[in-house]
Order: structure tokens, then sequence, then C-alpha cells
């Protein structure tokens, strides 16, 4: 069995900013039992959870808390700690919020946006085709797609873009911002938030933030604070990832010409092939928030100890050859896709049914609009993010 003195804790995150390879120390650790022991720039160290099994006990067992992090130096790659709102919170108080919000991310309700996505991507594609190549699939594309989704269901001005824009890559930063900075650029992005909510205030419509609204104000079921920062996590996660995993998938496809020709020839697989590269492309710079141990538990043969925090690193654990066969080779064939890209527990991602139906359909026309899609230029990537991706990626077609 480990134990924490028997490990010099190693230098994380492991994974360079530039390009979607999976570091080789993630390799070595999925070949060796237990835990790593790492430290990230800021905060305590920490153990880190690479094995698939491993990887779902912690995200899954009750006894790994969230919310015991605001209690601790939590391991972190910025100077400013966050307060996460939900994402920092354990049932029950986690439920309540989620519960507030779940009913508008359901495959059911999703799957009405689909006629209006297709056609968006559409629209999108026709202004590419008339800008002529090379585009930038980012700018173009990729990054247009969520914000009008999520800006839609929200109820914010898709015109606001640039302003949450910066507040969001703020909020995602690893970089050397001040824990000042960090705080001002929150409270100035709560601040929008606020505006917004006294305006849907003055005039309702049907949308998710007045239906929060709605939540606060006739049945007292959230704080004002509460209101706020969830609609500011909504306005974030609903748009980055998203928009940086469109432009990831393509740089994959792109990587694998095979792959690639076959979800030309075979549009009816676009949507496994979702769920192989939600698997196969290894978002993060590093792992996820930490989970803290409420009490001992043994994990992978490790015993961490009540009070210590265990990272996962889900794109790691999504390449376990114990869980996936082959799992370094990109299949879109693979069937039955169990990966971790969307979490699991408690904080599995609510708007996954979003992010599925907007990654499918940005593929999908894609690939039927320009068959001999290619990179035309060098990719511009993101640097100290939590999460890697293009910054810029021209193509042409």
């Amino acid at each position: 069995m480990t134990t924490t003195a028997e490990q010099t804790p190693l230098p994380y995150p492991f994974n360079e900013p530039a390009g979607l390879g999976l570091s080789e120390a993630y390799q070595e650790a999925l070949e060796r039992p237990g835990l790593l022991r790492v430290r990230l720039a800021y905060g305590e160290p920490a153990w880190l959870a690479t094995r698939y099994a491993d990887a779902r006990l912690v995200l899954g067992d009750r006894r790994f808390s969230r919310a015991e992090a605001l209690r601790h130096d939590e391991p972190r790659q910025s100077e400013g700690s966050r307060d996460s709102g939900i994402l920092s919170m354990d049932p029950p108080g986690h439920t309540r919020l989620r519960t507030l919000v779940a009913k508008a991310f359901t495959v059911h309700q999703v799957e009405k946006l689909r006629p209006w996505v297709r056609e968006l991507t559409r629209d999108l594609l026709d202004e590419m085709e008339a800008l002529g190549a090379p585009a930038d699939l980012v700018e173009h594309y990729a990054l247009p797609i969520p914000v009008a989704v999520i800006c839609r269901m929200l109820g914010v001005p898709e015109e606001d873009r640039p302003k949450f824009r910066k507040w969001s890559d703020a909020a995602l930063s690893t970089s050397s911002l001040t824990a000042e900075e960090f705080l001002r650029s929150r409270e100035e992005l709560r601040a929008y938030m606020a505006g917004l909510v006294e305006e849907h205030r003055r005039r309702p419509r049907p949308d998710l933030m007045t239906g929060l609204i709605e939540a606060r104000d006739t049945g007292d079921r959230l704080s004002e604070l509460e209101l706020i920062d969830l609609c500011v996590g909504i306005l974030v996660a609903g748009h980055e990832t998203t928009a940086t995993q469109i432009p990831n998938f393509v740089y994959a496809l792109l990587g694998h010409p095979d792959q690639m020709a076959l979800l030309r020839e075979r549009p009816d697989l676009v949507r496994g092939a979702v769920e192989e590269l939600l698997r196969f492309v290894p978002l993060g710079s590093g792992a996820g928030f930490p989970r803290y141990a409420t009490e001992d538990v043994r994990v992978g043969g490790t015993l961490v100890r009540a009070g210590e925090p265990v990272l996962v690193a889900v794109g790691a654990a999504n390449r376990d050859a114990l869980k996936f066969d082959a799992p370094g080779r990109l299949d879109v064939t693979r069937t039955g896709v169990q990966h971790l890209g969307f979490g699991h527990g408690v904080h599995h991602c609510l708007g996954a049914p979003l992010a599925r139906l907007e990654l499918q359909e940005a593929l999908g026309a894609l690939l039927t609009r320009f068959p001999g899609l290619r990179a035309a230029g060098d990719v511009e990537w993101k640097s100290e993010m939590l999460v890697r991706g293009p910054r810029e990626m021209p193509v042409g077609w």
C-alpha cells in the first residue's frame, strides 16, 4: 500500500499546451499501481488518479467532497482561489441548485433545438464559404455555435459576446493573473450578469434566466448571489468547452485521414464518433477540481487519508487499457464508449446533452459541406488555460 511519505510530489500538470497529445508521464502512471503524488503551482500537494476505475471511484463516491476544498489551500494552477459556485458544492445544496436548471438540459428539451442548430451551422458555413479560404475555424464557426445557443437559452444578448469572452478567458486562466486581478474580473462578470437579471425582472421572457429568477423571487429556492453565479457558470461552461472541442475534433481527424474519410462516407457514424473523440482527445491541460477525502479511503491500492485532496486526470483515464481496447487508437466505429469526458457522479456535466447535440451537428455539417477540408496554416494554441485547443485554426476546402 502506498503512503504519502513514500512519494516526492511531481510537478504538475504534465500535458503541453500546444497540441492534443497525452503526456508520457500519464502513460507511465497508467502502467504502475497506486496514485501519483503531485504538486501544482499553488496549494497543497495532492494525489493524482489516472486509471479509469480509480477516477470513477473518486468522482462518484460520496466520501469525496468538493465543498471541503473551500476549507483548504486547494491545489490549483493560478494564484486566485476559485469558489466555483455549484461546482464547489456537495449535496444537498448542490442538488437544490442543480434541480432548478436540470429540466432545461434534458435530452428531450435539448432535442427541440436541433433543427435550429442545424440551420445555424448551415448559415455559418455559407458565410465561411463566401469569405473564402483560408478561414479561421474557431472565429467563424466553432465559437459562434455554442455562444449563439447558450445566449438563446439563457437570454443573454449575443452582441455582448466580446465582453463575456474576456471574462470567460479570465475564469479559465492558469496564467499569472494575481488573486486581485482574478477577483476583479469575477466581480465584473457578476455585475454584468446582475444587470441582465434586473433587466429580465423588468421584462420577463421565455428563457432559462427568467425561470431561475422566478425560482428566486417566488419560491425563494436560491439566494441572489447563487442566482447570479449560476447564470455565470452556465454562460461560461455553456460555450467554452464546446467551442474548444469542435476545432480539437477537426484537428484530431485531420491527423487521422482514414477516420475522416470514413465519416464523410458514412454520416451515420457521426454520433458515435463524437463519443469516441470525447474519449480520445485529452481536453484539460491538467486534472479538474480536487476532491477531498472526508474519511480514510483506499483508491487503487493507495490509502488516501481524511483531509487529503485527489485530482482526477480524465484524459488519462479515457486512455486506460484496462477499460478500452487499443486506447491510443482513434476509431470512429467504436461502440458503447463509456468515457469520462463529461465527468461522473453528482457533478456529471449538466449540459452534456446540449454539448453532444452541438458537436454532432457542427462536425456533421462541416464534413458534408467541405469534403476536402484541410489545414491551411499554423494553428495558434491557447496557452495558460484550463482547457487546451486552438485559439486560431486556419482551414481550407
